[in-house]
């Protein structure tokens, strides 16, 4: 994920189907982890993208 912050990504989910967890990545800021979450919000980056997780888990 750092190669896509250093080329100006605002923004990044990586979603482990597995442990059914989703690491959040922005800009300077630490990694924020979720367990189990239903939705994912595209914040400012995306104001009205909502990707809905029901069904990849």
């Amino acid at each position: 994920m750092a190669e896509y912050q250093e080329n100006g990504a605002r923004l990044g989910w990586l979603i482990n189907r597995q442990d059914r967890q989703v690491e959040i990545y922005r800009q300077q800021q630490s990694v924020e982890v979720l367990e189990n979450p239903n939705i994912l919000l595209g914040e400012t980056v995306l104001p009205s993208f909502v990707l809905n997780l029901d069904s990849i888990w």
